[in-house]
Order: C-alpha cells, then sequence, then structure tokens
C-alpha cells in the first residue's frame, strides 16, 4: 500500500507541474474565441470573428510576410553553407572539429541581448543600412551552428571511404554527394534546416535590434502588446506558437531525436 500510495502521490506531483506548464497555452488558445473584448473570465460567448480581424490586417500580413522572407532565406542559406562546413569538418582529425565547432558555436553561448546589441554595432561600424536583410544575416550567426552540429553529428559515423570508393569507379563529386552523402544525411540535413528556420521565426531580441524599420511576426506581437490587450495578440500569438510547433516537431521527426 505504501509503494503504491507513493506511485500515485507521485502521478499527482507530475499531474499538476504538467497542468500548471500547459494552462498559460490553454488559456492562450482559448481566448482566441472569445466573443468579449478583453482577455478576462467570464467569456461571454464563443467566436471566431478575431481570426478575421486580424487576418484582415495589413500590418500582420506585412509582418507575416517578412517572416516568411526572412525564415525562408535563413533556412536555404544556413543549411547549404551549414552542409558543407559539416561536410568538411567530417574529414578533419577528432580534435581540430572539436574546436572549429567550439568556435562556430560560440554565437549560441552569447546571451540574446549581447548578440543583439554585438550585431548592431557592427552592422552600424561598417554603415549597413539596417533591414530585412540585416536580419537574415543576424539570424543566421546563431541559426547555422545548429545545422553544422546536427549534419556534423550524422557525418561523423559515415565512413568517407565509400565516397572515394565511388570516385575511384569514375563518379563525380557531385554525382558522388547525391547518391551517396545525400540519401545517408539528407534527414539529418532537413532537420537542420527546419530547427534554423523554428529559431529564427521565434525570434525577438535579435529582430528588434537589426530589423531598423517594419515588423516580423514577433516584433508585430510586441508592438500590439504595448497598445494594449485583445483577442487578436491571443490570435497572433497561436500562429507564431503553430508555425514553431511545426517545423520542431517535423525537425525533431526528421533528425530522429530521442532524448
Amino acid at each position: 500500500m505504501n509503494r503504491r500510495g507513493a506511485t500515485i502521490g507521485w502521478w499527482c506531483v507530475g499531474g499538476a507541474i504538467t497542468a500548471f506548464m500547459l494552462s498559460p497555452l490553454l488559456l492562450l488558445v482559448l481566448f482566441c474565441f472569445t466573443s468579449g473584448t478583453q482577455v478576462s473570465f467570464p467569456i461571454p460567448g464563443l467566436t471566431f470573428r478575431w481570426f478575421a480581424v486580424l487576418f484582415e490586417s495589413s500590418e500582420f500580413r506585412d509582418a507575416m510576410r517578412n517572416s516568411v522572407v526572412v525564415t525562408g532565406a535563413v533556412g536555404v542559406v544556413s543549411t547549404v553553407v551549414g552542409t558543407m562546413a559539416a561536410l568538411a569538418l567530417s574529414r578533419m582529425e577528432a580534435k581540430v572539429s572539436g574546436l572549429a565547432i567550439v568556435c562556430l558555436s560560440m554565437p549560441v553561448m552569447l546571451p540574446p541581448l549581447v548578440l543583439g546589441i554585438a550585431l548592431l554595432s557592427f552592422f552600424a561600424s561598417l554603415g549597413i543600412p539596417l533591414g530585412l536583410k540585416t536580419v537574415i544575416l543576424a539570424h543566421l550567426v546563431f541559426t547555422q551552428p545548429f545545422v553544422i552540429m546536427i549534419v556534423h553529428a550524422r557525418m561523423a559515423a559515415f565512413n568517407v571511404a565509400v565516397i572515394d570508393a565511388a570516385r575511384d569507379l569514375g563518379a563525380s563529386r557531385f554525382k558522388a554527394f547525391v547518391t551517396i552523402t545525400l540519401p545517408i544525411a539528407g534527414s539529418s540535413i532537413v532537420g537542420g534546416c527546419l530547427v534554423a528556420m523554428a529559431l529564427s521565426l521565434d525570434d525577438f531580441i535579435v529582430t528588434f535590434f537589426t530589423i531598423g524599420g517594419g515588423n516580423t511576426l514577433p516584433t508585430f506581437l510586441w508592438g500590439m502588446l504595448r497598445k494594449g490587450v485583445n483577442p487578436t495578440i491571443n490570435v497572433a500569438s497561436v500562429v507564431l506558437l503553430s508555425l514553431t510547433i511545426l517545423a520542431s516537431v517535423v525537425a525533431i521527426r526528421m533528425t530522429r531525436y530521442r532524448g
């Protein structure tokens, strides 16, 4: 009985902690459908009109378009460059590649506020005008290391002698990559791309310092919060949250992550 009681107690504690962690997200979704103008209880009724209000906003559409441009560019560039770097590192000695990865991962270890200020100072010192281009460059600084680490982890156990054998049999570098390397590392490459896109889509601090004018979805939400809290903020938050979770779940699935 004591053991059974302890098990029930631990399940209750675990359930309470889970409920505490998930309740803000559940309330966020719930208030998307309130028919009232305030985010508070009691809810007078349920409606979809706040979705229509948000999607009819030109500012939201502009922010969504900017986020798509930035996220898409970051995903493509970080994947191409990160994969090339990972392939090069996989052919180096373990000590050299380990040191290189540590150096490349330094931006990930920095607090986002410090990184944002550093990038702003860098662009200002070079006279580069702020905009979506600087946001893309800034996001590549902290997203590309994730692609490198994910792809390199897959390629570290890859026998490069197979590629050398294919080259000896007459295959070009491109054909060897397409027919041998890509099928083996393809899931890790796609997973790394989705991780980079999820990080870029969700970033606020670095974007805030480097965008200059205009908005992405996170900075758009920040601007809405400064004007007051209403259900359209919940809808915009759920849109951003859904996109981030979708990219993260697919990335975890593609990289065969096991915890």
